[in-house]
């Protein structure tokens, strides 16, 4: 007979369920059936993940904390680094071939600027101007801006070089060529005793002999007088290194009359080898009472340098013409170099009486006769000097 149907609710054995329930999810342990169901979660998983983003979150605002603190720094040194209105004037000479390196370089030695990374970042940010050689002048601490600008507009110091055996005039020919000076207000200046050697005699304006030799750099606005009191200047130190005013009292000279000799040897003379043996020759003739027969002294009061003088020349009646006067020149006739006036103060040991050029570098021959000075001019002849 067949089977009698289940009743509902009964059953003679247990029956799984196959299928999750439409109920919300329990609170409780998930089923470890390992044939079905919801897989085992790891207990806490709920309250690790809001953890591992806090730190997450963490790790990025300190990252960030430690980049901007950084860019912070780093524009706070840099602008610290860009100067500002500038202190102390000082010149920068640029030379041919300098790199921006070595111009960099030369300013942080001047403390134009402080600091050559600094300086260079800049120029990367604005542009590396070409700088070209010359002298310039800035000032120290100075703004970038302000110094790129200055190197950018070229050189803006100009120079004056004042040769041995120049004289007054020729170098305010020399100061005239600067942009803003005038050559006849600085003769002018120099020839109205405003500014005094401490070696030129009481009621004297001649500044010849008394001016150092060398190059002076002029920087804009420097006037005429701050000039020719770096000059002056400058030949006072030189005769103090030398022991101008004990040496020349040992020859029994006053300092302004070793100047003057100095200032012949160096006319006459010229190379280091002939100085000290010409300021013989003028000491022996001074002491003789000889004219001291210089060329040299002709041309000055003519205001020329250089070149042959005739039988006119010898002629002309002044005070410069050693041919017609016994004694020292009134003044100095040009500017001696240290070799020059050293070798005035210090004169080489000899009998000499005459000299004359004899070879084509500039080798003198000594002697103490005229007959030997006759014979030193024929061999200068026949060498095709003079």
């Amino acid at each position: 007979m067949p089977d009698a149907p289940e009743r509902p609710g009964k059953s003679s054995a247990p029956v799984a369920d196959t299928a999750p329930s439409p109920g919300p999810a329990s609170n409780g342990p998930a089923s470890t059936n390992p044939e079905g169901g919801t897989p085992p979660r790891p207990s806490g998983h709920k309250r690790a993940k809001p953890e591992v983003y806090r730190r997450r979150r963490l790790y990025v605002a300190v990252v960030a904390a430690v980049v901007l603190a950084f860019f912070v720094g780093a524009v706070a040194w840099y602008q610290s680094q860009m100067g500002g209105s500038g202190g102390a004037s000082v010149v920068v000479t640029v030379t041919p071939g300098s790199s921006m390196g070595t111009i960099t370089a030369a300013l942080v030695r001047q403390h134009v600027v402080d600091s050559s990374l600094a300086f260079r970042v800049y120029l990367t940010l604005h542009g590396t101007p070409a700088v070209q050689p010359g002298a310039y002048l800035l000032r120290r601490d100075e703004s970038f801006g302000d110094v790129r600008a200055t190197l950018a507009a070229g050189p803006n110091v100009s120079s004056v070089t004042v040769l041995p055996g120049f004289t007054i005039s020729e170098v305010a020919t020399q100061v005239g060529q600067i942009s803003g000076h005038d050559p006849a207000h600085f003769l002018s200046l120099a020839n109205s005793g405003t500014l005094r050697s401490p070696y030129e005699p009481g009621g004297s304006t001649n500044l010849d002999g008394l001016v150092g030799t060398g190059t002076y750099l002029v920087v804009p606005g420097e006037s005429d007088e701050t000039l020719l009191g770096d000059m002056i200047d400058r030949f006072n130190t030189l005769a103090d290194s030398v022991g101008l005013t004990t040496q020349a009292a040992a020859l029994g000279e006053t300092p302004y009359q070793a100047i003057t000799v100095a200032s012949i040897v160096q006319k006459e003379g010229v190379y280091q080898k002939n100085l000290g043996k010409v300021a013989r020759v003028i000491y022996n003739r001074l002491s003789h009472g000889t004219p001291l027969q210089m060329d040299s002294t002709v041309l000055y009061s003519e205001h020329r340098d250089g070149g042959r003088v005739t039988s006119a020349d010898l002629a002309l009646n002044t005070p410069y013409n050693t041919y017609l006067h016994t004694g020292l020149t009134p003044t100095p006739i040009c500017f001696p170099n240290k070799a020059s006036l050293q070798a005035a103060l210090a004169p080489t040991p000899g009998p000499w009486l005459y000299f004359v050029v004899v070879s084509r570098d500039g080798t003198e021959a000594f002697s103490s006769t005229f007959a030997g000075q006759q014979a030193n001019e024929r061999l200068a002849q026949s060498r095709g000097v003079g």
